[in-house]
C-alpha cells in the first residue's frame, strides 16, 4: 500500500481556534446538513419499525430496501460529481439534490404499502445522490488544504447533531402524538425546507470556479487514468470499511429485539449520534496533523468492539453502549475518508473522485445490508453482529500490518 495515500503531514497552522478560520459556506453547508438530518432521522429512526410492525415486511426486505436506497445514492454521486466537474458549478446541483429530498418528505406519512415506502426512500436517496459529491467537492474548493480535515469534520459534526436531534424529536413527538408514527413524519417535513433555504442564501461558489473555456467533455478513460494510485487505495479502504459496517437500521431493530418500548426506540440513534457529533470535529482536525492510517485503525477497533457488544448483550444499556462505540467509529472514519479523497484526487476531477468513491462504498453497503438481513433472518441478531465484528477485525488486522510494515518516516 502506498503510504502517502493514508498519511497526511502535520499542519503548521493547527490551533485550537482553527474552526474560526473556516469559510461561511462551510458553516452553511454544515447547518443545512443538520436540518436535513433532523428531518431524515425523524423519519428513518421510525421507518424500520414501521415497515416491520405496521406493514409486516421481513428482515430481508428491510435490508434490501436500505441497501438499494443507499446504493442508488452512491451511483448517482458519480454522475453528479462528474457533471459538477464538467460545468464547473457545484452549488446548483447541491441545491437540486437537497430540494428533491425535501419534496419527498411529505410522501412518507402517506404510504400504505411497502411499494410506496420503497418509492419514497428511493426518491429521497436520489436527492442525496445528486447533492453528495458536488457538496463534498465544494468543501475542498472553498477551504485551504491545511484546514480540510477540520472543514469535513465540522460539516460531519453538524450533520451528526442533526442526526442526534432527529430521533430525539421523534421520541418527543411519539409521546405527544401517542405513538402515531404518521403524525411524527408530518412534523419532519419542516426542517427539510429550512435546509434548502440556508444553501440558497448563504453558500457561494468560489470565484473563478468556472472560468471561460473551463467546461470540458464529461468523464473519459483518460480522465480516469489521471486519478492516481493513492486515490484508488483510498477507494479500496473505504469499500472495506463499508463492508464491515451494514445499515444503521439494524441498530434500531436490535433495540426493538432487546425489548425497548416503541416510543423510545429512536433513542438508540440519539445515543449513537451524541458520540458521533461530539468526536467528529476533533477527529477531523486531528487528521490534519496525524497519520490517517493510525486513525483508521482506531476507527475499525471501535467498530469491532461495538459489534461484539451488540451481539452479546441482552439489555437496553448494553445496546446503548454498542451504539456509542458505533458513533465513535463513524467519527474517526467518515470525515477522514472524505479528506483523503479531496487530498488525492486532482482538483479538476474532485467531483468525479467523490462520485467514484461513493459508488464503490454504496455497492459495498448494498452487499453488507443484504447479507446482514439474510443472516438476521437465518441465524438471529447476535450472529449478524458477530459476523460484522469478524469482518471488521480482519480489516483491522490488515491495516495494522500495513501500519507496522510501512511506518511513516515522521514516526506518527
Amino acid at each position: 500500500m502506498d503510504k502517502s495515500s493514508l498519511r497526511t503531514p502535520p499542519s503548521p497552522n493547527n490551533t485550537p481556534a482553527r474552526w474560526r478560520a473556516l469559510p461561511l459556506g462551510i458553516w452553511a453547508m454544515g447547518f443545512a446538513s443538520l436540518f436535513m438530518d433532523v428531518s431524515s432521522e425523524m423519519i428513518h429512526s421510525l421507518l424500520p419499525v414501521f415497515m416491520v410492525s405496521v406493514l409486516g415486511v421481513s428482515m430481508v426486505t428491510v435490508g434490501f430496501i436500505e441497501g438499494i436506497a443507499e446504493a442508488t445514492a452512491a451511483i448517482l454521486k458519480v454522475f453528479s460529481g462528474t457533471l459538477s466537474d464538467y460545468l464547473g458549478k457545484r452549488k446548483m446541483l447541491m441545491v437540486l439534490g437537497y430540494g428533491l429530498a425535501a419534496l419527498t418528505k411529505p410522501v412518507f406519512p402517506l404510504v400504505n404499502s411497502i411499494g410506496w415506502v420503497f418509492t419514497a426512500r428511493f426518491m429521497d436517496r436520489i436527492g442525496k445522490g445528486i447533492r453528495g459529491a458536488p457538496r463534498d467537492a465544494l468543501i475542498a474548493d472553498i477551504t485551504q488544504p491545511s484546514l480540510r480535515g477540520a472543514a469535513y469534520g465540522l460539516r460531519q459534526a453538524l450533520d451528526s447533531v442533526g442526526a442526534l436531534l432527529g430521533p430525539l424529536l421523534a421520541v418527543a413527538f411519539m409521546m405527544l402524538f401517542a405513538d402515531n408514527i404518521r403524525a411524527v413524519m408530518w412534523v419532519a417535513v419542516i426542517p427539510a425546507f429550512i435546509s434548502v433555504a440556508l444553501l440558497i442564501v448563504y453558500v457561494r461558489e468560489p470565484e473563478g470556479a468556472a472560468p471561460a473555456g473551463a467546461a470540458r467533455a464529461p468523464l473519459t478513460l483518460a480522465d480516469a487514468k489521471r486519478l492516481p494510485l493513492r486515490y484508488w487505495m483510498v477507494v479500496l479502504v473505504g469499500a472495506v470499511f463499508t463492508l464491515a459496517r451494514f445499515s444503521e437500521a439494524f441498530l434500531v431493530l436490535r433495540a426493538q429485539d432487546i425489548g425497548l418500548q416503541l416510543a423510545y426506540i429512536p433513542v438508540v440513534m440519539v445515543v449513537m449520534n451524541i458520540f458521533y457529533a461530539g468526536a467528529a470535529y476533533p477527529a477531523g482536525a486531528a487528521s490534519d496533523r496525524f497519520s490517517a492510517r493510525t486513525l483508521l485503525f482506531v476507527g475499525l477497533a471501535l467498530l469491532v468492539a461495538a459489534d461484539f457488544l451488540l451481539a452479546l448483550v441482552s439489555s437496553v444499556p448494553g445496546v446503548f453502549a454498542g451504539a456509542s462505540l458505533w458513533g465513535l467509529h463513524m467519527a474517526f472514519t467518515q470525515g477522514l475518508l472524505s479528506k483523503l479523497v479531496a487530498d488525492t484526487a486532482p482538483a479538476d476531477l474532485r467531483g468525479t473522485g467523490f462520485g467514484i468513491f461513493n459508488l464503490v462504498s454504496g455497492g459495498a453497503l448494498l452487499l453488507a445490508s443484504v447479507i446482514a438481513g439474510s443472516l438476521w433472518s437465518l441465524f438471529g441478531p447476535s450472529f449478524t453482529f458477530l459476523a460484522g465484528a469478524g469482518f471488521a477485525a480482519i480489516a483491522a488486522c490488515g491495516l495494522l500490518v500495513s501500519l507496522w510494515y510501512r511506518r511513516p518516516n515522521h514516526g506518527k
